[in-house]
Formats: C-alpha cells, structure tokens, sequence
C-alpha cells in the first residue's frame, strides 16, 4: 500500500519545480530554499493541510524518548525551604528493651 496520496505527490512536484526556479521561499523568514529536503518538507506539510494523503510527522514522544535515553543532566544544587509538616514534626522517643546482665539467672518455672 503507498504510503503517499495523489495530492501528496502533485504537492511536492510543484514545490521541487518552485525549488529548480529559485522561487520557492520558507514561511516565516522568506529566505529562498535551496536545500531539497527542505523543499520536500514543505510540499509534504502543504499537502497535510490540503488534506492529502501523507504519513503523520514524527510524533513529540519518539523524540522525546530519545533525549531521556541519554544520560541524565547534573541537578544545581538548591536550597530546599522546608515543608509544613518539617516543622511541626516532634521528636519521638525511642523505646529500648533492657537486655539481661551476665550475671542475671533466667527465672524457669517448674
């Protein structure tokens, strides 16, 4: 099954012809595109919103799942201010079990 629609197709021709002109220009900057990859990103996001068939943009969580798969940054050290419940914390007692002396004898019943 074809990944690409008809639309999809018609897209990018027209935008790799723009391209070989010299005509074709990028949305925000307006600058003249040269590169072909750029140019076939362009025709493919025009098409996506033509409502051609074209596969989804690589989604946000591929990506993001490879930056977590790096190793993790240093933390800075911070200053933690404390919690309301740090501060309204009382000190328990411990409680000890009183071991037997040397000398003690153990009390057997019989």
């Amino acid at each position: 099954m074809a990944k690409y629609g008809a639309k999809a197709q018609s897209k990018v021709k027209k935008v790799m012809h723009e391209r070989k002109t010299g005509t074709l220009r990028s949305g925000k900057s307006g600058k003249k595109v040269t590169s072909r990859k750029q140019a076939i990103a362009i025709g493919l996001s025009e098409a996506r919103r033509a409502g051609g068939k074209v596969p989804a943009k690589k989604s946000a969580a591929k990506k993001s799942a490879k930056k977590s798969a790096k190793k993790p940054a240093k933390k800075r050290a911070t200053t933690k201010k404390p919690t309301k419940r740090a501060t309204t914390k009382k000190p328990t007692k411990r409680v000890t079990t009183k071991k037997p002396t040397k000398g003690a004898k153990k009390s057997t019943s019989k």
